[in-house]
């Protein structure tokens, strides 16, 4: 074995401490270790590493992979308009919720980017996932513009 895949990820043996990992742990890393120490905010990594992780989800459809955003709690998506070019995604109650507002800043990338690998890979032809609002900027929920 060469590589981990999502199961491998669900393996979890830690008797004390369990299966959880605090929010604020996952943001350190995101917006203090890759945001901040990274040239580009860390851009193009987290769309590398999210693009990746979206693939290896294992997910075939929509709600599927709606559902497995709840359930991991990456936040709460919901469709504002579809057709057949692509849609709209809501994500309520993402990890950046909360945040100081910084003008300007949007933050969720990885989110987006995990949201195109698993289409991507529903669809078999390339997704673009593109995040247009975001808490931190300001706005009420997290927002994504899909296009197939």
């Amino acid at each position: 074995m060469d590589h981990f895949t999502f199961a491998d990820m669900k393996k979890i043996k830690r008797e004390n401490l369990g299966d959880v990992v605090p929010l604020e742990l996952f943001r350190t890393i995101r917006l203090i270790g890759l945001y901040q120490a990274l040239p580009a905010n860390g851009k193009a990594t987290t769309v590398t590493i999210g693009r990746k992780i979206g693939e290896e989800l294992g997910v075939t459809t929509v709600t599927e992979l709606f559902e497995l955003f709840e359930n991991l709690k990456i936040g709460i998506p919901t469709i504002l308009s579809e057709d057949e070019k692509g849609m709209t995604v809501a994500v309520h109650d993402c990890f950046c919720e909360g945040l100081p507002v910084m003008e300007g800043k949007m933050v969720c990338d990885l989110e987006g980017a995990i949201m195109e690998g698993a289409l991507t890979k529903m669809r078999g032809k390339r997704v673009s996932v593109k995040e247009v609002k975001c808490n931190v900027h300001g706005d009420e929920y997290c927002e994504y513009q899909v296009r197939y």
